[in-house]
């Protein structure tokens, strides 16, 4: 059994919120200097300039990239060869929060959902934890900004919608969405399993790199046509009208029951902040 120190669990958590929400992920940074090449709106291009510009500035100032430093969201994977000691697991990843967040002068943005009282110190953390084969511990950090959070959606479709009534559920929920969540957005989508379920593999989907490719060649495509039709819509960069509506969209499926069709779809703001770390 290996033993991995709760300190290193303090540390490695601060770190990856500090980071994440100062320091543009290059994958997005691709992402956007693509955009910029094929863009024939003038004012898309300068939009696309404009963040590039302040992901610049975040990363010299260490400065947020955007006054949304979200809610911190974890998808934790404990190796059952392995066992932290000085701590409880959870304590200790909501510690690294508190840290974090602090030492990184981010934004804290818990609350009570009635009072609106703030916590104070960014937690409690929301957390997914998962038991995997093997002796190391993966943590995966997302920050959740309200105004992307604020426009995502779970809804249980009747089996014989199939392909497209999600296809139809799914483009539409970003044409309403409109700017509120600061496209380019990234959108994730869960498919199947149930209600609680498909809404935690939709938000798990945007751990993945922009430029993958689903393992799945149909999964891949039905990405690629749900890209291509939420770009038509035409809502462009912060929605000012362009080709760039979305930077990408990630599709996770599991099985359901025979009389359920489960669907979330997950909106992420462009910064698509994220860090994960093996301990």
């Amino acid at each position: 059994m290996r033993e991995i120190q709760g300190s290193d669990v303090v540390e490695a958590v601060a770190a990856m919120c500090i980071k994440a929400n100062t320091e543009l992920p290059q994958d997005v940074r691709n992402k956007f200097e693509q955009a910029m090449a094929e863009e024939t709106s003038p004012s898309a291009k300068e939009v696309l300039r404009q963040l590039l510009e302040n992901a610049d500035l975040s990363k010299n100032t260490k400065l947020p990239l955007c006054q949304d430093c979200g809610l911190a969201v974890f998808y934790v994977e404990v190796g059952d060869d392995c066992k932290v000691v000085g701590g409880n697991l959870r304590e200790l990843i909501n510690e690294g929060v508190r840290k974090g967040y602090g030492d990184g002068f981010l934004r804290k943005s818990a609350c009570d959902p009635l009072t609106r009282a703030n916590t104070g110190d960014g937690t409690p953390a929301i957390i997914h934890f998962d038991m995997v084969p093997g002796d190391k511990l993966k943590i995966a950090y997302m920050a959740k900004g309200g105004g992307a959070e604020n426009m995502s959606r779970v809804t249980m479709l009747a089996p014989a919608q199939g392909w497209e009534g999600i296809k139809k559920f799914v483009v539409n929920r970003v044409a309403e969405a409109g700017p509120n969540p600061c496209p380019p957005t990234v959108i994730g989508v869960g498919i199947g399993g149930t209600f609680e379920h498909a809404a935690k593999i939709a938000k798990k989907g945007l751990l993945r790199e922009l430029d993958d490719t689903h393992p799945d060649p149909d999964v891949a495509a039905r990405e690629k046509e749900l890209e291509d039709a939420i770009n038509r819509l035409g809502i462009g960069p912060m929605g000012l009208g362009g080709k760039t509506t979305v930077l990408g969209v990630k599709i996770t499926m599991e099985p359901c029951h025979l009389a359920s069709l489960p669907l979330a779809v997950n909106v992420q703001c462009h910064s698509q902040r994220h860090e994960e770390v093996v301990l």
